[in-house]
């Protein structure tokens, strides 16, 4: 057997789904909080107190209580006089968080293209040519970002350029591919851009000051201002890429037909939360924000609400034993119970699932096996259905399949 088809087996490739997806979100978790912190001390530093630090090139000072102790951290203008024997570095963690995740890109959506990233009714695209649009496209956005960033120098027209880019990004990739592939990819662009801006400018930067250090020469401050122009960007990138990260868990979203205005409204909340606690340890807090953040989930609660939040009719009509064929009802059935795993229930005849009633014929039968024996863990989430509910979902796969 060769290795793409062995990548294939459906064991082996639940193993490395939870493998690399256990390793991205640890990596992940590394990253954001390094990247909070430091943003944090950033904000929080004050001028030294003592003489002798601000002589020797400390720019700031920050007390800390954690852990049951006192820190007490300092931070150099560009460099210290003198190299310390250790150095902390925080690289790893964004390397690690890139490669388990583009690995996984590779193992659940390329490997897989026709079943879980091309929907013919958005992009008739040929496996091969969905994969190389979305690799291309990783490329692309740091290329973008990259030049943006050499180019524009104002902070606010460069978060315009980005903000726009982001916009078109999301709309377009929902153009390409289906809704949850699209924000994936989306979510794969941003975060090449923050894993480029660590290995292209960030470390590059603090070798230079350690090179400068070493060689008796006086560090050039231009690429150490430039690393943290980046990483504050970076910052700002961190919530709205762990939205698309979990793009998988939000069918009410992937499913409307606006799904990618709905990603820029859940990213920008990110970013818009990022700014709130950059602002607050910087000692400013603008009690509107949390209030403006609340009315755009309002909105995006009665835009989501289905027949504008009225109600069909009861799906059991009273009776334990009446037949549940209310299409909406079938329809929220399956989207509290099975949407979670699949994009429309997909069971096959062999037993292997995808995302796509067009792309795999589902098996009634087996369907209403699954759930009635909670083979596979189904329903995963929304508890024990009825056999009123089994009836009714059973209805709605065979009505959507055409079956």
């Amino acid at each position: 057997m060769d290795i793409y088809a062995a990548l294939l087996d459906p064991y082996l490739r639940d193993w490395l789904d939870l493998l690399l997806r256990w390793l991205h979100v640890i990596a992940a978790i590394g990253w954001i909080g390094s990247s909070f912190y430091f943003v944090l001390l950033d904000q929080s530093l004050r001028r030294p107190k003592e003489q002798d630090d601000a002589d020797a090139g400390v720019g700031g000072e920050l007390w800390e209580v954690h852990g049951g102790g006192f820190y007490h951290v300092k931070k150099y203008k560009v460099a210290p006089p003198e190299l310390p024997d250790h150095l902390a570095w925080f690289k790893w963690e964004a390397y690690t968080t890139w490669i388990s995740g583009f690995a996984l890109m590779i193992v659940l959506y390329w490997m897989d293209a026709k079943a879980y990233m091309i929907d013919p009714e958005v992009a008739d695209l040929a496996p091969w040519m969905a994969v190389l649009i979305s690799a291309g496209l990783l490329v692309l956005a740091w290329v973008f970002y990259d030049l943006a960033c050499k180019l524009i120098r104002g902070e606010r027209a460069l978060a315009l350029v980005l903000i726009a880019g982001i916009a078109a990004t999301a709309w377009g990739t929902g153009e390409l591919y289906n809704a949850r592939a699209a924000w994936l990819q989306t979510g794969a662009m941003i975060g090449t851009i923050m894993a480029g801006s660590v290995f292209f400018n960030i470390i590059p930067a603090h070798w230079e000051l350690i090179r400068a250090k070493q060689d008796g020469r006086e560090p050039d401050p231009a690429p150490g201002l430039e690393a943290k122009r980046r990483s504050v960007h970076n910052n700002y990138f961190t919530l709205p890429v762990l939205v698309t990260m979990l793009a998988g868990h939000f069918t009410l979203m992937v499913s409307h037909e606006h799904a990618w205005f709905l990603l820029l409204c859940l990213m920008a909340l990110g970013a818009f939360a990022r700014a709130f606690y950059n602002l607050r340890h910087g000692g400013t807090t603008h009690k509107w924000m949390p209030l403006a953040a609340a009315l755009v989930i309002v909105i995006m609660f009665v835009m989501l609400r289905p027949n504008g939040g009225a109600t069909e009719t009861s799906p059991t009509d009273g009776r334990a034993d009446a037949p549940m064929q209310d299409t909406d009802a079938a329809r929220s059935i399956f989207s509290a119970s099975c949407a979670s795993c699949h994009a429309l229930a997909d069971a096959g005849a062999d037993g292997t699932v995808g995302p796509d009633l067009d792309t795999v014929a589902p098996d009634v039968d087996l369907v209403r096996e699954r759930v009635e024996n909670g083979k596979g863990g189904m329903p995963a989430f929304g508890g024990k259905l009825t056999p009123e509910e089994i009836d009714a979902v059973s209805a709605y796969v065979a009505d959507a399949s055409g079956d």
